[in-house]
Parts: structure tokens; C-alpha cells; sequence
């Protein structure tokens, strides 16, 4: 067996080791008992402990020198790059760290589920403290006297910086802030009202899931308190939620998921428990998710062929026509959550949350002012303050979990789906025609080919440059954005 044969297989293993380890979040979040979570931190602290071992096993770097300055495709080269970059990663964090994070981690997402329950900030802010300490410390062994902040986003975003970032987030703002501005003085479309049945949500759930391209053969749909995406080739699961009076929460949560699994469930196969196996990034992976949702899932066209569905599940809702439906499902509107927020104001949400997290880390604010300094920014952002703690500061799981360097992607996944967007349409010119019959076939397929099928295989910007023929730019998001919210308010 070859040095890099060897390695495969080694590497095949951990990766299995590590969709299981996938597969007890995915419990946590869907079925396990919540008087489980202590034992629960001990399993993943335990598995996390087996998994960092294999990462940093000196034979690791014996095979990687072995293999060094060889010959090989194109495909084995990106196996190692990755491996490379694991390795190197892993072996700059000890052990006992890694399983002190696993541990912590696990039961700092019960306390912030109950302190969320009780809209009480500061019973979660001890542990919140405990969780940034030891990601700073992670994060200052990983930058070896770099940027720490920067250090923990290579993690989600490989090859992007907090300050590039800032300036790509810098030039949105100011349009964003205009624009939201200029549609939230307009006459806004009808409000959806009225109570819709929830089984009959979670049925037309699971058809848009399938209309989408989610292969449930090798997936499935439940209910969690907040939705994701979990796993990686032949077991990618999804969840979602469901609100009596808000069926738009379920349908686009579900969307938004599909597009995270689709990626995952279209690289090729050939990568299957392989570093290439998975989405790229975060970014990369965000883009599917948000132009599944929005490009595609809140199109004119594609709306046209929802109002028919919900009309089939629901019977006469209030809203009288296509057009205006169009309107409904894009209405711009004050919110507190970002996950429910508008496509419009989405990436405000997520521009605070750079901003605060990234203070965080640095220490230029403190976790006992972070309450405040979140309100502050809100009520400067959006015009009104926070009623709640589980409205403002403990609405997000992702402090609680050390996702640190996460939230940026989510903007940076919108800048991608609108540079993908704008290769997408000139590549589909009938695209709207098959949208109106309830076909995505054609969006999903290029999306697909173009960017789903390569997994790991190149680097994250490059992903999408070779799918847009130029390098990532805000430019087309915000000139999307402008053109459909001009258009919907007349303006």
C-alpha cells in the first residue's frame, strides 16, 4: 500500500468517526432528553478526544512527508491540502483543550436553551465568559502571534480575513441601510394573517424538500428549535419549524436547509468520507442555502407556483392574487430575529453580530457589557429596541456552541449566491418559465454542476470565480437587491 493510499484510509476512518460525532449533535437538537445533556458533554467530549488524536498522529505527518513533492492529480493534491491544513491545525491545539471545548460546549448549549426560556442573560453569561476564555486560548494557539479572530474564521472560511470582511461588509451597509429605508417609508404589500394548520404545513414541507431536489432516500425532515443541516453524503438531514400563523417560517427554514444538504448530497461520490466530500466553506455552503431560499424560493416566478400549493393545503388565505402573494413572501418588515428577517434586512443581523463577536474576542468588550452594547447597536441599526433577552442577545445558539468566526459567513454566503445568481440567469434565460410550473430542476442542476459536485476540490473564492467567470464581489447582491425591492414597492 502506498504512503498516500495509506493515508486515505486512515483518513476515511476518521472522517466516519466524525459524521458519528455530527450524529449526536443532530440528537441533541432533535430527540435526545433534556436530562441527558450532562452525560451527553461526557460522549462528546469523549469522541472529540478520539478524533483530535487521529488528526494529530505523528503517523499523520509521516505519510504527509512521505508525500512530499510527489506527482499526483489534481484530485489526490486537494486531499492533501486539506489533510495538510487539518493536521497543521490540530496539532497547534492540546488535547486537553480540545476536549475541555467539546465539553463545555455541549452543556453551555442547555444553559443557554434554558436562560433563552427565561429571557435571562445574565444566567448565561458566566458560561458564555467560560466559552470565549477558552476559544481565545484555542484561537491564540492557532495564530501563533497572528490575528486570534482571524485564526478562528479560517476554521468556517478558509483564506479570508476579519479585515477583508470588514470592508466588503463596509461597502453594504451604507446601500443596505438606504435602500431599507427607502421601502420601509413606501406602502408595504398585505401581511399574512390567520391560522394554518400545522400538519398540513409540515406535509407541504416535505413536498417543497422534494421539489428543491432533496433526495429523501437519503434524508430526512424534523422539528427542532432552530433549523439546520446535518451530515454528509449518503445521511444528510435536515430540520425545520412550524408557527400556526406564520407557515413562511417553516416552508422558506426548510428551503434554506435544503440548499445546505442538496450541497452536501450532490459532491460526487468518489469523495464520499473523503476531506473533498464536504462543502468547501461556510460561505460556499451559505450561498446554496440563501440562493435556494431567496433567488429561487422567493422569485416572482417560482412564488406564482407556491400560491397555487398553499391555496391546494390551505384553501382562500386573504391574499387575492399571485402578484400580490409575490408581495407578501417579500415583504419588508420590523423584526427582531435574524432568522426570520426579511431578505432585505438579513445581512444587518448578521453585520452586528461580526462586529460584536469580533469585539469579544479581542477583549474591547467585556461579556458583563455585551447585553447592552447588542441593544445599543439594534435599536441604531433597526430604529426600535429589544424587548427580550430571547428577542436580542440569547436569540442565536451559536455563542453558546464557541462558534466564534460563524457568523460572518452568512453575509459572505449572500455575496456568493448573488455573484452565482447573475452567472445562473445568464446561463438560464427560460429559467422563469420552468420556476412558474414548480420546476428547479434547472437552477438546481447548474447550481449542481457548477458548484455542488466539486465538494472540497478548490479552494472557497475559487469556487465561485469559476462559476462566475470573476472574482467575488458585492456588486451583483446588492444590484438584485435593489432591482426586486425597487420593484416591489413602486419605487
Amino acid at each position: 500500500m502506498t504512503a498516500y493510499d495509506a493515508l486515505m484510509t486512515y483518513t476515511r476512518e476518521t472522517q466516519a468517526l466524525a459524521q458519528i460525532a455530527g450524529r449526536l449533535d443532530w440528537d441533541q437538537e432533535t430527540m435526545m432528553p433534556r436530562g441527558a445533556a450532562p452525560q451527553r458533554g461526557e460522549e462528546c467530549a469523549a469522541i472529540a478526544g478520539v478524533l483530535h488524536a487521529r488528526r494529530v498522529d505523528p503517523q499523520v505527518a509521516e505519510w504527509l512527508a512521505a508525500l512530499e513533492g510527489a506527482e499526483l492529480d489534481v484530485q489526490a493534491s486537494a486531499q492533501l491540502r486539506h489533510i495538510r491544513r487539518s493536521y497543521d491545525r490540530a496539532s497547534k491545539v492540546p488535547a486537553a483543550l480540545a476536549a475541555k471545548i467539546a465539553r463545555l460546549t455541549s452543556e453551555a448549549q442547555g444553559i443557554w436553551a434554558e436562560a433563552r426560556e427565561a429571557d435571562d442573560f445574565a444566567a448565561f453569561a458566566p458560561t458564555l465568559q467560560e466559552v470565549i476564555a477558552l476559544r481565545r486560548e484555542e484561537g491564540q494557539a492557532l495564530a501563533d502571534g497572528g490575528d486570534v479572530y482571524d485564526a478562528l474564521l479560517a476554521d468556517y472560511e478558509p483564506g479570508t480575513t476579519g479585515a477583508e470582511l470588514e470592508a466588503m461588509f463596509g461597502a453594504l451597509r451604507p446601500e443596505l441601510t438606504a435602500l431599507r429605508a427607502a421601502v420601509l417609508d413606501a406602502k408595504a404589500p398585505a401581511k399574512l394573517s390567520g391560522n394554518f394548520d400545522e400538519a398540513a404545513q409540515m406535509k407541504l414541507t416535505r413536498k417543497l424538500a422534494k421539489t428543491f431536489g432533496y433526495d429523501m432516500t437519503h434524508g430526512r425532515v424534523d422539528k427542532a428549535v432552530h433549523p439546520f443541516s446535518s451530515g454528509s453524503g449518503l445521511d444528510v438531514r435536515i430540520t425545520t419549524r412550524t408557527s400556526a400563523t406564520d407557515p413562511f417560517n417553516c416552508f422558506y427554514s426548510t428551503i434554506h436547509e435544503v440548499g445546505h444538504a442538496a450541497y452536501e448530497q450532490n459532491i460526487h461520490r468518489d469523495y464520499l468520507l473523503t476531506p473533498l466530500g464536504q462543502g468547501v466553506s461556510m460561505g460556499v455552503h451559505e450561498s446554496q442555502s440563501r440562493i435556494y431560499e431567496n433567488q429561487i424560493g422567493r422569485s416572482r416566478a417560482f412564488t406564482g407556483w407556491l400560491y397555487g400549493e398553499m391555496r391546494d393545503a390551505f384553501g382562500d388565505f386573504g391574499i387575492a392574487d399571485e402578484d400580490a402573494f409575490y408581495g407578501t413572501v417579500n415583504r419588508v418588515s420590523d423584526g427582531y430575529i435574524r432568522t426570520e428577517a426579511d431578505e432585505l434586512q438579513y445581512n444587518l443581523h448578521v453585520l452586528m453580530r461580526f462586529d460584536l463577536e469580533r469585539a469579544l474576542m479581542s477583549g474591547n468588550l467585556q461579556v458583563d457589557d455585551l447585553e447592552a452594547a447588542w441593544n445599543d447597536r439594534f435599536e441604531a441599526d433597526f430604529g426600535f429596541a429589544v424587548d427580550k433577552a430571547s428577542n436580542g442577545v440569547l436569540q442565536d445558539v451559536h455563542w453558546s456552541v464557541g462558534l466564534f468566526g460563524y457568523f460572518p459567513t452568512y453575509s459572505l454566503g449572500n455575496v456568493y449566491a448573488g455573484c452565482l445568481h447573475e452567472a445562473m440567469r445568464a446561463a438560464l434565460p427560460d429559467l422563469d418559465s420552468q420556476l412558474a410550473q414548480g420546476d428547479t430542476s434547472g437552477a438546481t442542476g447548474w447550481l449542481r454542476e457548477n458548484v455542488q459536485t466539486h465538494g472540497g476540490l478548490y479552494e472557497p473564492r475559487d469556487v465561485i470565480a469559476k462559476a462566475r467567470g470573476a472574482a467575488p464581489s458585492e456588486a451583483p447582491l446588492l444590484a438584485y437587491l435593489k432591482e426586486k425591492f425597487t420593484g416591489i414597492y413602486g419605487l
